[in-house]
């Protein structure tokens, strides 16, 4: 196929979240059919609710920064899904994705196909291995324990903060979704924890001590000297190293995955001054992503209760009093009463909208959800800018909820691609 047909025939395969399912007998197969190119490959395998990807661009930022051969696996995308496959920090070829469709389709059982997330991870692993690239940094896209990246044999394992999401997969309570988070740890392999809530942070503690494996704590490690600001944070980081470290990454949640990203690199050995120049070289588009100035426009991708509460922190510490509109978009499941509930109130005007997917949520029903007295509803993301073109030059205005409202925002907005 070529790679319209190739992406087209994936996202027949259905959303990648409505319709997965959690298993590793299918990618298994597939793999070992495709002589298992994950056996060729070392791996940073990093698992958690929020901040994974921002963690994993400025581990494998640094890594380059080392002069190592990068692989970077993520999910999802926001514009094409080359975004996903990454070598040396560039999306793969419109054609290097179709070829790897066409093998890893064609290595499938006719009766039991992999589905869209499980058909992608094999095509990132066969890319990798054939542009033997040095380390993957490989990102868990749902849970953990029975996620389809859940095959390979890691150098590192890291969890970020885990919180609440994807519930009816993962289970309701945070014990629950801490023990499917941590299904990666493996025998004998390090592991990184971020910094944890403590019914999360038990479950991890009591799983790495029944596998006998070392951790390293970002909670070990001192930061002093902390400045920060709307585009970013420098700091001091203490432990087993000394580093001056500058995250480009905005708000105050980054620091702690850009600590998370150095302990990291720091038990894979990596020099303090690559740590250094890699993690201030990260990008992450789509997060905290100021895409105007005058007025100021910032895109945030704030789909859990939890992004809602670092998306809130950030708007509290930085435009606490200036005019705040809300454009809000999301899918339907979502918690969208704890989110708005976080976010509305901090808006003097809020527009519910929806992006352009079959799951979004109807504006109507977003408007009903969520209460606030200056909502407005817009069925389209180009209605709601509209109904913003009379901000000042002093207003800030975020567009946040479902990371496909905001890569519709950054289609319109920039014309910057990534």
């Amino acid at each position: 196929m070529n790679y319209p047909d190739s992406v087209q025939f994936l996202y027949s395969l259905g959303n990648e979240i409505k319709t997965a399912k959690l298993g590793l007998e299918r990618i298994r197969a597939v793999l070992q059919a495709l002589s298992r190119p994950q056996d060729r490959l070392r791996f940073v395998h990093v698992a958690g609710t929020n901040g994974k990807g921002s963690t994993c661009a400025m581990i494998e930022s640094a890594l380059r920064a080392a002069a190592r051969r990068t692989g970077l696996f993520t999910s999802p995308h926001l514009a094409e899904p080359t975004e996903r496959i990454r070598i040396d920090g560039g999306p793969i070829s419109a054609d290097c994705f179709a070829q790897a469709f066409d093998r890893v389709h064609a290595a499938n059982s006719l009766d039991n196909h992999t589905t869209y997330f499980e058909t992608v991870t094999a095509m990132a692993l066969l890319v990798f291995a054939e542009e033997r690239v040095d380390m993957v940094v490989l990102e868990v896209g749902l849970g953990g324990r029975l996620d389809a990246t859940n095959v390979v044999s890691p150098e590192l394992c890291v969890i970020t903060p885990v919180d609440f999401d994807h519930e009816a997969f993962l289970g309701k309570s945070l014990e629950s979704i801490a023990g499917e988070k941590a299904g990666i740890l493996k025998p004998g392999v390090p592991a990184v924890f971020a910094r944890q809530r403590p019914e999360a942070a038990q479950v991890l503690d009591r799983r790495a001590a029944e596998l006998s494996i070392p951790v390293s704590r970002t909670a070990d490690w001192l930061v002093c000297d902390l400045d920060i600001d709307p585009r970013g944070s420098r700091f001091r980081l203490t432990g087993e190293r000394d580093l001056r470290l500058t995250c480009p990454l905005a708000g105050e949640h980054q620091v702690e995955n850009a600590v998370t990203a150095a302990v990291a690199l720091a038990c894979l050995g990596i020099a303090d001054s690559a740590i250094e120049d890699g993690i201030a070289r990260a990008r992450w588009p789509g997060r905290l992503e100021r895409v105007s100035e005058r007025p100021e426009i910032i895109l945030d991708g704030a789909h859990n209760p939890a992004g809602a509460r670092a998306l809130a922190a950030y708007i509290d510490r930085f435009y606490g009093r200036r005019t705040v509109r809300l454009i809000y978009g999301a899918m339907r499941d979502k918690a969208i009463d704890e989110i708005s509930g976080i976010l509305f109130p901090r808006a003097q005007q809020v527009i519910v909208t929806a992006p352009q997917q079959a799951r979004a949520l109807a504006p109507e029903a977003l408007r009903d959800i969520g209460a606030h007295p200056g909502v407005r509803t817009a069925p389209t993301l180009r209605a709601a800018l509209a109904l913003v073109q009379d901000a000042s030059p002093d207003d800030v205005v975020f567009i946040t909820g479902s990371l496909f409202l905001v890569a519709e925002a950054r289609a319109i907005l920039t014309s910057t691609t990534h």
